[in-house]
């Protein structure tokens, strides 16, 4: 730096000091100077609201998630506890609400809300219509994240896995357990394609609904179930200061053994980590 840029920058950080100062401000003010306030409001949307200090308490630091408190050391009985927590929670409506991610065979990502409609140890399900935009990036790059959040537990499950579709009898026994109008909705709607207005489905569901009301309703070959099959598994607690617990299950390495102190050996061939947050 030049010995006037030298000169500048000190006489711009003496200013700011000056002006930021209680003397500077009395001398200042009445010259017509407004001055900024220390916690100035952040205007961070289009009709001025402060998203950028929207912030929620979560939970406090007595209340962490820490490895003695996993009631399994593989990730699917954990999983059924935070579910089961969830579900039986009255401020949780629909505990199986899940975000699924997907992405184009380019890496294009997309995500939407689907409801999560059975797992186990082989993976966690849901159905779909197979000529949707998810079902498309499914088939051409059969990899997903699933994203589980319940706000009012303050806690998030994420899982990673490569999905397979299920097969036409399992989609076939769920669909026929669905209620009579979810199937019907299921053949009325060409998911994700353009229509020219509501009215069109309106139409078709009534019609279908006649055509069907005292028969079994078939379901459509482009409708079925998909099962995403983990290979990572998160839980996350939040914590009001932002030092959110974040224990990982995953499948190990080829090679990899566990230290005991970064990793732990876990059931069923998992091995568990924490992340910082």
């Amino acid at each position: 730096m030049s010995l006037l840029g030298v000169v500048r920058f000190r006489v711009c950080v003496h200013s700011t000091k000056f002006i930021s100062s209680q003397f500077g401000r009395q001398l200042l003010q009445p010259l017509g100077f407004k001055m900024a306030d220390h916690n100035p409001t952040i205007v961070s949307s289009p009709d001025g609201m402060d998203v950028a200090a929207m912030r929620k308490k979560y939970k406090t630091g007595h209340e962490a998630f820490v490895e003695d408190h996993l009631v399994a050391k593989e990730p699917i009985e954990q999983f059924t506890d935070w579910f089961k927590t969830a579900r039986q929670l009255n401020g949780i409506e629909e505990a199986n609400a899940m975000t699924l991610a997907t992405a184009t065979k380019d890496g294009r990502p997309s995500a939407r809300w689907v409801l999560l409609k059975g797992y186990g140890k082989e993976g966690f399900k849901f159905y779909t219509n197979y000529e949707s935009r998810k079902s498309k990036e499914l088939l051409e790059n059969p990899f997903a994240c699933l994203v589980f959040y319940w706000a009012a537990l303050s806690r998030s499950v994420r899982i990673e896995g490569r999905v397979e579709k299920l097969s036409e009898e399992e989609s076939t026994k769920y669909f026929h357990s669905r209620p009579f109008d979810s199937q019907i909705g299921a053949c009325v709607s060409h998911q994700s394609t353009v229509i020219e207005s509501r009215d069109v489905l309106t139409t078709r569901d009534a019609e279908l609904k006649e055509q069907y009301k005292d028969k079994t309703v078939p379901k459509p070959d482009y409708w079925g179930g998909f099962i995403v099959i983990p290979e990572v598994v998160e839980f996350w607690q939040g914590q009001s200061n932002r030092l959110h617990d974040r224990i990982v299950f995953r499948r190990p390495k080829d090679g990899e053994t566990a230290d005991g102190k970064l990793l732990h050996q876990g059931d069923d061939g998992w091995v568990y980590t924490r992340l910082s947050p």
